[in-house]
C-alpha cells in the first residue's frame, strides 16, 4: 500500500527559507516521477516542481529560481528547499507523482508566509 508522508512546515517571515519533505513507502521509488503540489485556500491544487528519477527537475513559472527539488532514491525521500518566500507561497504542500497524482494524497504540510 502507497504511503505519502509530508513534514517540515511552519511559519515563514516573508523572504525566508523552509525545506519541507516527503517520505514514500509501498512503492518502486527510483522509477516514478514524483512532484509538489500546493493548495492555497479557495483554489485548485496545482504541480509547483517535479524530478524524475534520474534527477531531471521542473518548475512552475510561480517557483522558478526560488524553489529546489530534490530527491534519494535509497531513502525514498522527496524534498523541496523553499528561498525567498512570499506571501503567495502560503498553502497546504503534498506530494505525488507527477505530472498527475496517481495515489492517495497524504495529510500534507501547510506552510505559512506572515510577518
Amino acid at each position: 500500500q502507497v504511503q505519502l508522508v509530508e513534514s517540515g512546515g511552519g511559519l515563514v517571515q516573508p523572504g525566508g527559507s523552509l525545506r519541507i519533505s516527503c517520505a514514500a513507502s509501498g512503492i518502486i521509488f527510483g522509477f516514478t516521477t514524483m512532484g509538489w503540489y500546493r493548495q492555497a485556500p479557495g483554489k485548485q491544487r496545482e504541480l509547483v516542481a517535479s524530478i524524475t528519477g534520474r534527477g531531471s527537475t521542473n518548475y512552475a513559472d510561480s517557483v522558478k529560481g526560488r524553489f529546489t527539488i530534490s530527491r534519494d532514491n535509497a531513502k525514498k525521500m522527496v524534498y523541496l528547499q523553499m528561498n525567498s518566500l512570499k506571501h503567495d507561497d502560503t498553502a497546504g504542500y503534498y506530494c505525488g507523482t507527477a505530472p498527475s497524482n496517481l495515489w492517495r494524497w497524504g495529510q500534507g504540510t501547510q506552510v505559512t508566509v506572515s510577518s
